[in-house]
């Protein structure tokens, strides 16, 4: 071992023993149970499948009580962990700036009559291949990614949306909070690139660039195929030359409709590159391009005049799909301007590196099982949630200091290339040489408990599924629902 790789390894070291000191600090009640039981969840032995499960290894020194005790009643300091999780060493893109996915996913809960703010949840390829909306709780996460094909990225927060919530006013809260949690952490200094936030197609680009406003980030998001966009503003001069008798002077440009390639027009910006996975890419911009925007869905509450929020849009076009399907061209926006080819490729890779967090949900799911606890309240499994987070990012610091547990038919891996899933197995290997501030279990008798043979004899409420709040859709709608 040189001393170079040395000294990185007794750093890796410091900062993750660092991060789990802090860890301990942020729980107020249950503190010891809630932190064996997420050293239990990093060295159990292949993928978790209940709960009680994880009181049966020797990292878990307390009962199955204790377990569920801190589940349904432990505390924990969520402002303090979302601050303490900004500060770590954070990822960065290949131009040396921050890169936010944010995207949702699903605890599915259908059984759950008596687990309250569950909603209808959007799912695909359940019952040949169809779209099926199934009671659960969504949550949105909030990560930053990597540069390069990796399964890495770092959770930094993750919010259950409720039945009461907007989507976008709450992601846009999220955003904000983690970009100022990042800002006081060190991690954006004044200088710095803005920060790149990328969102898929359920989120609308041009409003999310409005609700971020004032902050260094960037907003990215990707764009449907039947959207229609509009061009600057023409100047007093262009106005005056096209239409010679006067008039009142537009808002708005001409149109760009994204289904129709005689309205496009010449591209500001052009590349074409070879790629492994898709074969050639190319890419096309067109700068300063807007929405034309009404007082309706999202702005409906807005009484001020609409603002002109103007980008630069980006239509991709690969030869194929790595999973053999129709490669259809892909529309993205984003707020800069002025981009030049290099910016442009740069947004695009950026795009797709946002995939990498489809590769954390599968991995937190099927190997630390964060979806398969039964529990029945919502703050149970906000609680649950944040020992996953917590978890995962431990899998993260400990990757420079994992050694390669394989099986026999597997090949391998360089020490620094490992995935989640094989950091995991050697964990149990690492955490001798980590702190642990959780002190022993004192020694205990168990409760009387219940009567034998006695019955439950208040039975559990029953919620129903779905929104609460029915929010105008129009400027009638508004108007009526105003006292």
């Amino acid at each position: 071992m040189s001393l170079l790789h040395h000294d990185a390894g007794r750093a890796a070291r410091a900062v993750a023993s660092h991060f789990r000191d802090d860890f301990y600090a942020c729980l107020r009640a249950y503190g010891d149970e809630l932190f064996e039981l997420t050293d239990a969840l990093l060295c159990a032995d292949g993928p978790v499948r209940t709960p009680v499960d994880l009181t049966l290894l020797p990292e878990h020194r307390r009962g199955h009580g204790a377990l569920y005790a801190a589940l349904n009643e432990g505390r924990i300091d969520v402002g303090r962990l979302r601050r303490m999780l900004a500060t770590l060493p954070q990822p960065q893109a290949a131009d040396h700036r921050l890169v936010l996915a944010v995207d949702v996913t699903n605890w599915l809960r259908p059984d759950a009559e008596c687990s309250p703010d569950r909603l209808f949840c959007h799912t695909f390829g359940r019952g040949r291949d169809q779209h099926l909306m199934i009671p659960g709780w969504p949550y949105s996460f909030v990560a930053a990614l990597e540069s390069g094909r990796t399964s890495w990225c770092q959770l930094l927060d993750a919010v259950r949306l409720g039945p009461e919530d907007d989507v976008a006013e709450v992601t846009g809260v999220q955003v904000r909070r983690v970009v100022e949690d990042l800002i006081a952490g060190g991690r954006w200094r004044e200088g710095d690139p803005d920060i790149l936030v990328v969102f898929d197609a359920g989120y609308d680009a041009p409003h999310m660039a409005h609700l971020l406003d004032g902050l260094p980030v960037e907003i990215l998001g990707r764009m449907r195929s039947d959207r229609v966009m509009r061009r600057p503003t023409p100047t007093q001069l262009e106005y005056a030359n096209a239409y010679p008798r006067g008039g009142r002077p537009p808002k708005h440009g001409k149109e760009f409709r994204f289904a129709i390639p005689e309205t496009w027009g010449e591209p500001d910006a052009a590349t074409v590159q070879v790629t492994d996975r898709y074969g050639t890419a190319q890419a096309m911009a067109w700068d300063r391009l807007h929405p034309r925007l009404t007082t309706r869905s999202a702005w409906i509450d807005h009484d001020r005049e609409l603002p002109i929020i103007e980008g630069t849009l980006i239509r991709l076009q690969v030869d194929r799909l790595p999973g053999g399907g129709d490669p259809l061209p892909l529309w993205l926006w984003s707020s800069a301007t002025g981009m030049t080819g290099t910016d442009v490729d740069l947004r695009w890779q950026a795009f797709l590196r946002r995939f990498d967090l489809e590769h954390t949900f599968r991995m937190i799911k099927q190997t630390l099982g964060w979806t398969r606890p039964k529990l029945r309240t919502p703050e149970a499994t906000d609680r649950w949630t944040w020992l996953i987070v917590v978890a995962h990012t431990q899998l993260r610091l400990a990757r420079p200091l994992a050694e390669d547990v394989r099986r026999p038919w597997e090949r391998p891996v360089e020490p620094n290339k490992l995935t989640p899933a094989r950091v995991r197995r050697g964990f149990r290997n690492l955490r001798p040489h980590l702190p642990c501030p959780a002190p022993a279990p004192k020694p205990t008798r168990p409760g009387p408990g219940g009567p034998l043979g006695s019955k439950n004899q208040r039975p559990a409420t029953r919620y129903d599924v779905g929104k609460t709040v029915k929010r105008p859709e129009s400027i009638i709608e508004r108007n009526r629902a105003r006292p």
